[in-house]
């Protein structure tokens, strides 16, 4: 199965690669990325490496699809946005993403996240799309109810993360509440 690149007005959704190792290494190594990212901060560039290897292997799996956000105008790479937990059979996955804080609040993670909803719903033919979020990432929590999502409920002590367990929140939007939406973002 060939990668699927995608294309927004602002920015390419592209496969990740070795080349982009210390791009990631740059955005992931920062504690105000993964706060709320559910994984340590990488400390050394190897981990970046293993962890585009990781992207590599749950895509070969059908486990997962991980897609660097490149900005068009500049070629830089910002991010990333992906299905994790992806389950063609069961017609499901989970949404993640994060972005280099140079980009916040400039609506890239928007358009990459539109994109790859659009994708899923309309070309993987998904039913339902998940996602999790800390209790007190209200920059994350709002994208998601932007889109549609619902809260369903919380997860006690889901994550565990710089040493603590973390609560987590977990969300959903289906294709025909995407439908209704997707004019409207």
């Amino acid at each position: 199965m060939r990668f699927q690149e995608l294309e927004t007005e602002r920015l390419r959704l592209i496969e990740i690669g070795h080349q982009h190792t210390e791009s990631l290494f740059e955005i992931l190594s920062k504690d105000e990325v993964t706060k709320y990212d559910g994984i340590e901060s990488l400390i050394r560039v190897e981990e970046a490496r293993r962890l585009i290897d990781s992207f590599k292997s749950a895509y070969i799996n059908k486990r997962g699809i991980r897609w660097g956000v490149v900005v068009k105008d500049s070629g830089k790479f910002i991010g990333t946005v992906g299905l994790n937990h992806l389950s063609i059979s069961n017609k499901r996955a989970e949404i993640g993403y994060e972005i280099h804080p140079d980009y916040w609040r400039k609506h890239f993670t928007s358009e990459a996240v539109r994109e790859v909803l659009r994708y899923s719903f309309e070309e993987l033919n998904l039913h339902r799309m998940a996602a999790l979020t800390f209790p007190d990432n209200i920059a994350s929590t709002n994208l998601l109810k932007k889109f549609g999502f619902k809260q369903e409920g919380n997860l006690r002590n889901y994550i565990f993360l710089r040493n603590q367990s973390h609560d987590a929140v977990i969300f959903s939007l289906l294709n025909s509440e995407f439908e209704l939406q997707y004019q409207l973002v």
